[in-house]
């Protein structure tokens, strides 16, 4: 193979980035990246809408170190990352905008970095290529800008794999070294059991390599600790932590959801229960094209026998996407951001060979009809996220609406808001939330009744649901599709 054909798939004879010169080419390639991370901020701030209110999950996390509501219920799966990293803007502003501008540019630098890491395995042209793969997926661009965990597991996957690879071929490379310790970390952080997937095929590689095993395991002990420790102290140790998560979760074991995975590429957010028609083929196209160039990266990488920077990325993608494709009953398209950060990597390598010459030079046809591929793939996606941000928006609004009539009715702070969509709705009207079942249940009957004698309560049903038995004869009210029951004012202590 020729040199210029090489430079897509070469890695492992590369100098990594803590030995390559500092030069004019370097810093191009560095300013390449920042102008790809730079463009998926900007994109994200004006594809989806800043003042996007909170979604469910988002207020889960938001409301755990924000002002605007008490804490919502917090379930067995979830980690606490999420609420670490919006609080340097939650804990002093209830502001949306700020919250979505502050995660716009977050997702943007850390997406720079993640790619910086790299360098010294991929030329610029290749990472940068991969870069706007990924950052130019509907779902990448929609979860940037989100309280949200899925695209952080994504970044973390970048950086400890690429570290990895790095620390792998030049054992004096001591940032790298720590950086497979900071990568494995933050996935952890965000959510355990994915970082576990992701770490996986690492730890087997580096079995003969303890101080690289040391640190993915220190990563993960780092990164997964508080959520631990917070199982003996709050979920019943860790055995029922995990019991919990995976029940929540519909119970963990053979679910063949890759249907429910592909139905939601179409906009939906969370497909529980998958039912309905699927997307166009176009707007699928390229899931199956994915793995395709990414076995085709592959396969050029060991025609010139440098397969490791392919295999290591593919591999942590296939662990990454398995559980959610196997394992579980429902879909999420967020759920496979890892896999596809991973996959972008060997995919980039795939088109830039295709469309580079045994010179070096760009191939004039396989240039035009991969930039083709590209600009459609991209007009797709625009609009399935326009579709997606729209129906959020709807979502959204009608929460607030509902929040707007509780007010007027009297539900205000401190109160307590139960019932169909309780914990949103609660949140944009400043209340607590309970639940007496389901996998939000931290409340009985007999506790919302005992509430309603000290503060204002309100029932949320479906429009034509009755109220529950506690809530018989409690004011009624119609709002949107929901109705609301509210319960008598309670009495003020020391009056008649």
């Amino acid at each position: 193979m020729a040199d210029g054909a090489r430079s897509a798939v070469a890695g492992a004879r590369q100098p990594t980035s803590s030995t390559m010169p500092f030069g004019p080419q370097r810093v191009r390639g560095d300013l390449l990246l920042a102008a790809v991370a730079g463009c998926f901020t900007l994109a994200q701030l004006v594809l989806v809408r800043p003042d996007l209110g909170l979604g469910w999950d988002e207020v889960v996390y938001v409301s755990q170190v924000g002002r605007q509501a008490p804490a919502a219920f917090f379930s067995a799966p979830r980690a606490r990352g999420v609420s670490l990293l919006v609080a340097p803007a939650a804990v002093w502003t209830s502001s949306t905008f700020v919250l979505r501008v502050y995660l716009a540019v977050l997702s943007g630098l850390a997406l720079y970095l993640a790619l910086r890491v790299w360098r010294g395995l991929f030329p610029a042209r290749v990472l940068a290529l991969a870069g706007a793969l990924f950052a130019s997926l509907w779902v990448t661009l929609f979860y940037g800008p989100q309280a949200m965990p899925n695209y952080w597991v994504a970044v973390g996957a970048l950086v400890c794999v690429g570290c990895f690879l790095r620390a792998r071929a030049d054992r004096a490379d001591h940032s790298a070294l720590w950086g497979v310790a900071v990568g494995a970390g933050l996935m952890a952080l965000m959510r355990p059991m994915d970082a576990v997937w992701v770490v996986g095929p690492l730890l087997l590689l580096a079995a003969r390599r303890w101080r690289l095993a040391l640190l993915l395991l220190a990563g993960l002990v780092a990164g997964a600790g508080e959520w631990v420790i917070e199982a003996y102290v709050s979920y019943g140790g860790l055995g029922q932590r995990l019991s919990d998560a995976s029940r929540i979760q519909g119970g963990l074991g053979w679910h063949l959801a890759v249907g429910d995975q592909l139905r939601s590429l179409g906009g939906r957010t969370l497909c529980r229960p998958c039912t309905g028609p699927d997307p166009h083929p176009l707007v699928t196209l390229w899931w199956f094209a994915l793995p395709l160039l990414a076995l085709l990266g592959l396969a050029f990488a060991v025609r010139a026998r440098r397969p490791v920077p392919i295999a290591v990325p593919l591999a942590g993608a296939a662990t990454a996407a398995f559980p959610y494709l196997f394992l579980i009953g429902y879909a999420a398209p967020r759920f496979l951001l890892p896999a596809y950060a991973l996959l972008a990597i060997p995919v980039a390598a795939a088109l830039v060979h295709l469309v580079t010459a045994p010179d070096g030079r760009p191939r004039p046809l396989p240039l035009v009809l991969v930039a083709l591929g590209l600009a459609g793939h991209a007009a797709v996606q625009y609009l399935v996220l326009e579709h997606a941000v729209h129906r959020v928006t709807a979502d959204h609004r009608a929460w607030a609406r509902t929040a707007t009539e509780l007010h007027r009715v009297g539900v205000r702070p401190p109160c307590l808001v139960t019932g169909r969509d309780a914990i949103p709705i609660a949140y944009y009207t400043g209340c607590s939330s309970a639940a007496t079942g389901g996998h939000n249940a931290n409340s009985t009957a007999t506790g919302i009744r005992r509430t309603a004698e000290r503060i204002p309560v309100a029932v949320l049903t479906g429009r034509s649901d009755p109220p529950p038995a506690y809530a018989h004869g409690w004011r009624s009210h119609r709002v949107g599709d929901l109705r609301l029951y509210v319960a008598p004012a309670p009495r003020v202590p020391g009056s008649r």
